[in-house]
């Protein structure tokens, strides 16, 4: 059995366990390891674990797997569930920052280096008309400049901002409020494929969770942890996209938000936080000038440009051109310009799409 499986198995009995929680998972991890460690100490070296008394100890020592979590093991096999805990390279860059991180994520799809580029769109379930066009062009205008659209694959904006972002052939990491093996949504169960296949869904629930109200607040913590900046479109006087929000500012990052007409229910929450002293977003390109270059300078100071790139670099923009339009525009014959395409994108100034089209990285 690969190191996969075994990581995997390890997790989701340890889930299994009655009374294990996050913080308790969390120091079994700080003082043995491995999850599959935990599983092979004794008793007497678990209760002395702060915060693991002796019932605990004892039934974590004495644990055998009962047929349904072995059901749940071979359904995670099967959709090709993978884990990552805090302590491994692959747990999200932007994650490791918060004291709140979760100790394990149970994910479907990759969660890339380059995702510590991300935006995250929230809203409302009730969405206008007006929500659902301005959530799916933010998120394909953002996707279209190489970052990272989060949301919670929830009915509402949720989706239709992971829509906008599949849509631009970008990336979007969706998080949700239940075990990694259930759709919920149901209606949006290819919406989680399509995801899973360009980008990656996460929870940090076990398998088999329901989606339990209690859930979503604390999912809403590593929405926004996954991001920069959260963006809210329309959200009404009590709606949970408040306490995302919240999260993001407890976290330290930039809170943004979507003025809607004073009329609508829809529009009151988000139209708070501008008065508030929310960062008002009338396009992408709000978000991209007060985050995504900002985002960038200390890091392109540091990278060393080339003679031959410069004439490059600068030729490019935020929107996609042609390979040929490079060339025939700079008047650069087709093997060197695809030589320095090929280093610019090394360095991380440029991103190749499908067709051979190139775009300058924000």
């Amino acid at each position: 059995m690969g190191k996969t499986d075994v990581l995997r198995e390890a997790f989701i009995d340890l889930y299994a366990v009655p009374r294990m929680t996050e913080a308790r998972l969390r120091r079994l991890l700080e003082r043995f390891g491995e999850p599959e460690e935990i599983l092979k100490a004794g008793s007497h070296d678990i209760v002395e674990i702060d915060g693991i008394d002796s019932e605990l100890a004892a039934a974590i020592s004495s644990y055998r797997r009962s047929s349904e979590t072995d059901k749940r093991i071979k359904n995670a096999k099967s959709l090709g569930v993978k884990t990552v805990s805090y302590q491994d390279e692959g747990f999200p860059a932007n994650l490791k920052e918060l004291k709140q991180m979760p100790p394990v994520l149970f994910v479907r799809g990759e969660v890339k280096d380059d995702d510590r580029l991300a935006i995250a769109i929230v809203g409302t379930r009730r969405l206008t008309y007006y929500g659902r066009q301005v959530a799916e062009k933010l998120a394909w205008k953002l996707a279209q400049h190489s970052v990272t659209v989060v949301s919670g694959l929830a009915r509402g904006i949720d989706t239709w901002a992971h829509r906008g972002a599949l849509a631009a052939g970008g990336r979007t990491l969706a998080v949700l409020g239940c075990g990694i093996d259930v759709y919920y949504p149901p209606e949006n169960q290819k919406l989680y494929e399509n995801i899973s296949e360009h980008g990656a869904v996460l929870s940090e629930f076990t398998l088999g969770m329901e989606p339990l109200a209690m859930n979503f607040p604390k999912r809403n913590r590593i929405v926004s942890g996954l991001s920069k900046g959260v963006v809210a479109v329309e959200a009404g006087e009590r709606s949970g996209v408040l306490n995302t929000v919240a999260w993001a500012a407890d976290q330290g990052r930039d809170v943004f938000a979507v003025p809607g007409r004073i009329i609508d229910r829809t529009s009151v929450g988000t139209n708070r936080l501008l008065r508030d002293g929310a960062r008002i977003v009338t396009s992408a390109k709000d978000i991209l000038q007060e985050l995504g270059v900002a985002l960038h300078l200390e890091e392109r100071a540091k990278i060393s440009v080339a003679e031959d790139e410069k004439p490059v670099l600068e030729f490019l923009s935020g929107d996609p051109l042609h390979v040929d339009e490079i060339c025939q525009g700079l008047g650069i014959p087709m093997a060197k310009l695809l030589g320095v395409l090929m280093q610019l994108e090394v360095k991380g100034l440029v991103r190749q799409l499908p067709g051979k089209f190139f775009v300058k990285r924000i």
